[in-house]
C-alpha cells in the first residue's frame, strides 16, 4: 500500500524539523477511496519506522492491518477523519515553541504574512482533553471546523494539524512551529503589530490560489 510508504517517510520530516523528541508525535494518512487510514505504531523509534510496520485502522480507530499496536493518538485521528471528510492527513507534535503557546492557552496572533498565507489568521487554541478516547479529536474538530487554520494548539498538550493529504498536514505542523518561534521572539522585543483583516484575506487568497506552480487549465 503506497500510503504506508508515504506516512513512514513523512515521519522523517518531523525529525528533520525538530518537531519531535524520542517516540512522541505521529503522522497519519487517509487511504484514498476507503474508510481506512495509516498511522505510526505506538512507541516505536523513528529510526525503526518502515512502510511494513505502519498500521492500518478503520475510521473507528480499530486495527485492521499490522503487527503493532497503533499510536496512542489513534482515536483522535479517527475522530477527525470521521467528521472532516476533506481531511486526508493528520499530524501531532509537541514541538517546543508551539507547545509553549499551548501551555499558556493562548492563540498565536496573526502578525506575520507567512501566517496569513498558510493559516489565514491566528492559530487557535483547542480545549484541554485527556488522551485515551476521542475527546482530543472532538476538540480538534470543534476548533477547526469553519476556521481557516490547518493547525490547532490543544491546551497544555501540543499541536495537531490537518491537510488535504499527509504531506500538507506535515507542512502545517512545520509552519506552525516556525511562526510560533518567530512570534515568541517578537514578543521579547515588544508588542507585535497585527495585520489588518483585509490584508490577511488578500494574502491568504493569493497564497492559496496564485502562489507556486499551477497546472495549465
Amino acid at each position: 500500500m503506497s500510503m504506508r510508504k508515504t506516512v513512514a517517510d513523512l515521519h522523517n520530516e518531523l525529525v528533520r524539523y525538530n518537531l519531535v523528541a524520542w517516540t512522541a508525535g505521529n503522522v497519519s494518512g487517509r487511504v484514498p477511496g476507503e474508510d481506512l487510514f495509516v498511522i505510526k505504531p505506538s512507541g516505536v523509534s523513528y529510526d525503526e519506522l518502515t512502510p511494513a510496520n505502519m498500521v492500518v485502522c478503520d475510521l473507528d480507530g480499530n486495527l485492521v492491518e499490522g503487527e503493532h499496536a497503533p499510536s496512542s493518538d489513534t482515536a483522535a485521528h479517527a475522530y477527525v477523519y470521521r467528521n472532516m471528510p476533506d481531511v486526508g492527513g493528520v499530524v501531532h507534535t509537541h514541538s517546543t515553541y508551539a507547545s509553549a503557546w499551548a501551555a499558556r492557552g493562548e492563540a498565536i496572533p496573526c502578525v506575520l504574512t507567512a501566517m496569513a498565507d498558510e493559516f489565514g489568521g491566528e492559530i487557535p487554541v483547542g480545549p484541554f482533553a485527556l488522551i485515551g478516547d476521542d475527546s482530543i479529536g472532538q476538540g480538534i474538530v470543534e476548533t477547526l471546523k469553519g476556521h481557516r487554520s490547518k493547525a490547532v494548539l490543544m491546551r497544555n498538550h501540543g499541536v495537531f494539524s490537518i491537510g488535504k493529504d499527509p504531506k500538507a498536514a506535515v507542512k502545517a505542523a512545520v509552519m506552525c512551529e516556525d511562526v510560533a518561534r518567530t512570534v515568541h521572539v517578537a514578543r521579547q522585543l515588544g508588542e507585535p503589530l497585527p495585520i489588518p483583516q483585509d490584508d490577511i484575506d488578500r494574502l491568504y487568497d493569493r497564497y492559496q490560489n496564485v502562489y507556486g506552480q499551477r497546472s495549465p487549465r
